[in-house]
């Protein structure tokens, strides 16, 4: 039985043994979410603690072992291009079939109070930094404390200066510090291997609490919105698929490849836990690890796909319960802006809501809606998170061209 059956196995019998302990009242099975919770975060910490080293050491190696090449400079334009092509491709999206859909859900002021009472009971989060203190924290005044405190951004901008400046020392110098990270990287690969072989345990280990904790009730209005969301999501990630096609890649294998990255990211919720397998997948797939080590580090820190038409699908279903008529211009705005901070978007579990308040305050939308949507991300930003690495890989191949087979 190959990785990929078995981690799927693990998902559909972690659902399925959540519904069905939603519904026991026996306390045995009660407090067995409880118990496999622990296990499903151990082996999510087990791939966290490779994420820091491996990013610095694809770093190192993509761009110092190109040498005085040019080609990283040739490459990040590229890249940052695409990303941002990408994420507008996102918020046409919400524009051209969020905002219609949302009109369908025939929301009336009964359905409105129901749904808004809900959102009384909804989890705090630890609000983002201000926009000025994220600016100056972009340059780590400590670069180990940043890679302690899991600060990717500022980890990725100080590697990236280490590795041009190794560009410019001494050949011979330059290139024994390569041949370090080279060697950190594949041996890192080698416990990502060992890590992977536990996805399925760990994947149900993290699954069942999650469906036990959902059950099988929910509001008819926000079960038809998460749908029509995810929906959404499935046919945006429709279009990855589409432009690897166009440019001659194998979408049969890729999608093949794929599979077991989509279903970590479906059961993690962070782009940030699946880059050991994605690096792993990039590997399979043929593309050139200067390329992979250049560009998958960058979207999981920058490039949100699915972000920008998921969160503003959400922010027109607020304005739609709250009773708020917003105008095209608003509707224009509205996406092209949560397009723009999806880049500021951290990679963690509901990441995307957290950077919604300026959009929300900005166009006098009550930003206690906010609240409602973090209760109920759960399902969508599963969703979120699969099609956002689905589109780091994806883009990671048309940037790399298609391989030979």
């Amino acid at each position: 039985m190959n990785l990929s059956f078995r981690i799927l196995t693990g998902l559909l019998l972690g659902s399925i043994a959540g519904l069905m302990i939603s519904r026991s009242n026996s306390a045995l099975f009660v407090n067995l979410p409880g118990l496999l919770a622990p296990l499903g975060s151990l082996w999510v910490n087990a791939i966290r603690m490779t994420i820091m080293p491996l990013l610095m050491a694809l770093v190192v190696v993509a761009i110092a072992g190109q040498g005085r090449s040019g080609r990283v400079l040739a490459i990040g334009g590229k890249t940052l291009s695409l990303f941002v092509g990408l994420i507008l491709l996102s918020s046409l999206f919400a524009l051209l079939f969020a905002a219609p859909l949302i009109g369908l859900l025939e929301i009336c002021s009964e359905n409105s109070n129901v749904v808004l009472a809900s959102s009384q009971v909804t989890a705090e989060r630890a609000p983002l930094p201000p926009f000025k203190d994220w600016l100056i924290g972009l340059i780590p005044a400590n670069p180990f404390a940043a890679a302690a405190n899991g600060d990717i951004l500022p980890l990725m901008i100080f590697t990236v200066v280490f590795s041009l400046a190794l560009i410019q020392i001494d050949e011979r110098l330059a290139k024994n510090v390569v041949t370090f990270f080279e060697a950190t990287k594949q041996a890192l690969l080698v416990v990502i291997a060992w890590i992977m072989e536990l996805a399925p345990y760990g994947i149900f280990a993290l699954v069942l609490p999650i469906t036990a904790n959902l059950g099988t009730e929910s509001v008819r209005l926000l079960g038809t919105f998460i749908l029509m969301v995810c929906g959404l999501i499935v046919l945006l990630s429709a279009c990855i698929y589409l432009g690897l096609w166009v440019l001659g890649h194998d979408i049969k294998k890729f999608a093949k490849t794929m599979a077991p990255v989509q279903v970590i990211g479906f059961g993690t919720r962070s782009s940030l836990a699946t880059l050991p397998a994605t690096i792993a997948a990039s590997e399979i797939l043929g593309v050139s690890q200067k390329t992979a080590g250049l560009v998958l580090p960058a979207a999981v820190t920058l490039f949100k796909f699915a972000s920008p038409l998921a969160r503003t699908a959400g922010t027109y279903f607020i304005a739609a319960l709250y009773g708020i008529d917003l105008t095209v211009s608003e509707f224009v705005v509205i996406s092209l802006a949560v397009g723009l901070l999806s880049f500021y978007s951290p990679g963690i579990p509901s990441g995307g809501l957290l950077i919604m308040t300026p959009v929300y305050l900005a166009l006098g939308l009550p930003v206690e809606g906010i609240g409602l949507l973090i209760a109920i991300d759960l399902i969508v930003d599963m969703f979120i998170t699969a099609a956002n690495v689905t589109a780091n890989l994806g883009a990671t191949m048309m940037l790399d061209g298609p391989q030979e087979t």
